[in-house]
């Protein structure tokens, strides 16, 4: 079932309703209100912009997440590590690091793009206001990879990460995952994905995700 949402109320109907991809809900807005919101029940807008004005949100019941302390490091990503040809940082260029993740590998051409102009401003401004993060991966001076995604707690729902070099996006991955694990949370990874699924991602249900970002102990 798909619902419609109104712009004036800011509120979702119950989630485990979804179609069997996650969608279950068009309209609202972006605001942080909306998003925050969204987040903190396991939604997210995800909608073609080139294709729709409207925002599609998404809440899958089959939840894919990565608890940092089963992160899967491999040899050859310790060895490259260990060699310290790169750099990382966190939320020292989110404003670059979501371009990049736009367009990267000429994701901005696809027909259906995501990340376009409205979400971008959507997620600088959780950034203003310190519930999106950013993990910057530098060879020299020069950002090479990263990725993004809302902080909420002691979570981070991650949104997108790009490689201009090989294994750059692994690294920032793994950099999420020490902060993450540190404070106790989980990653949020939205969809399964082979890359993913290689550093150590896992099913949950709904419901057991809920339970695991409503606590805050």
């Amino acid at each position: 079932m798909v619902y419609r949402l109104r712009k004036d109320i800011i509120g979702f109907p119950d989630p485990r309703h979804a179609n069997d991809d996650g969608l279950f809900a068009v309209g609202g807005e972006l605001t942080p209100e909306w998003l925050l919101l969204a987040y903190n029940n396991g939604i997210f807008p995800w909608f073609p912009h080139k294709k729709s004005k409207e925002i599609w949100w998404y809440c899958p019941q089959d939840r894919f997440v990565i608890f940092p302390q089963d992160i899967h490091i491999s040899h050859s990503m310790r060895n490259l590590i260990n060699k310290n040809l790169y750099r990382v940082t966190c939320n020292k260029a989110f404003d670059d690091v979501i371009m990049h993740c736009s367009t990267a590998q000429y994701r901005d051409h696809e027909q259906y793009a995501w990340l376009g102009e409205q979400m971008i401003t959507a997620y600088k401004q959780l950034h203003q206001i310190q519930h999106a993060i950013s993990i910057e991966v530098w060879q020299e001076e020069k950002l090479v990879g990263g990725l993004y995604g809302v902080a909420i707690g002691k979570n981070i729902f991650g949104e997108s990460m790009f490689s201009l070099v090989p294994n750059a996006s692994k690294l920032a991955l793994i950099a999420l995952a020490k902060i993450v694990g540190k404070a106790g949370g989980i990653i949020d990874c939205q969809f399964e994905t082979p890359h993913l699924l290689s550093m150590g991602g896992k099913h949950i249900t709904y419901d057991e995700y809920m339970e695991l970002i409503n606590n805050t102990d």
